[in-house]
């Protein structure tokens, strides 16, 4: 079992930066259960591994893989806690956006944390395709990756101008706005697209001017607005009952 050397160790913590990643089209995953489930996959190839000498051993890794102490492990974890084992992947080629299929649109969502968040529900909920503006964060972002728990290695997620995207859409486009009609008296067996705006300043004017349908979840309290993870879990679960 070949032990990390500080070359490597340097390597691994530069893919904490974006460009970085980019540049080098790597994905940066931290966690035994993730890494685990990927490498029980085939989407996403497993460019290598490094872990405590304890999690390689008793999950009987050895190939593409090296081992490292707590201390080394820290140095290249954006976790508080140091997780025993971290893995780099090749992104996988860019997949067509399909038709037909039940879609979650983003337009500009920034926490990646909510973003994460948002990929962990609509995994829960079967929904196998979301469509981002090029303003929403990052999906391999390492926080969008711990918030949506691996599901963003099992959902495909695509990034493209909204507005030419959804000019060629004819069924009803439903949007999540402050003014609308109630999720509770919609008719979501017809929705097929659903679009998700910014925490902050909601859906964009470029791309309002598509939705055909706008909802919303009624409220009784004083609270401005709902975070958008919940909402989208909220949207989500009324969206399943039409199944």
């Amino acid at each position: 079992m070949e032990k990390i050397s500080l070359q490597k160790l340097k390597w691994i913590r530069s893919l904490q930066i974006k460009k970085n990643r980019e540049k080098e089209q790597l994905i940066l995953v931290e966690g035994e259960k993730i890494v685990l489930e990927l490498l029980s996959q085939s989407r996403f190839k497993v460019k290598l591994i490094v872990g405590s000498e304890k999690f390689l051993l008793e999950n009987k890794i050895s190939t593409d893989c090296y081992s490292a102490k707590k201390g080394e492990l820290e140095k290249m974890s954006s976790l508080s806690n140091a997780p025993d084992a971290i893995a780099v992947l090749e992104k996988p080629e860019k997949e067509t956006i399909k038709n037909n299929t039940r879609t979650l649109i983003l337009d500009g969502i920034q926490d990646p944390g909510n973003f994460g968040t948002i990929i962990r529900t609509a995994d829960w909920f079967g929904i196998t395709q979301i469509v981002c503006s090029p303003s929403n964060v990052e999906q391999f972002n390492p926080k969008t990756i711990q918030a949506s728990m691996g599901s963003v290695f099992r959902i495909s997620i695509h990034y493209t101008d909204l507005p030419d995207f959804l000019s060629s859409i004819k069924e009803p486009i439903h949007g999540a706005l402050l003014a609308g009609t109630s999720i509770y008296e919609t008719n979501v067996a017809e929705m097929k697209y659903l679009v998700l705006g910014n925490e902050g300043n909601g859906i964009s004017k470029d791309v309002l001017s598509y939705i055909t349908h706008p909802i919303l979840i009624p409220g009784k309290g004083t609270a401005e607005s709902l975070n958008v993870g919940i909402a989208c879990g909220i949207f989500l679960a009324e969206w399943n009952r039409a199944l």
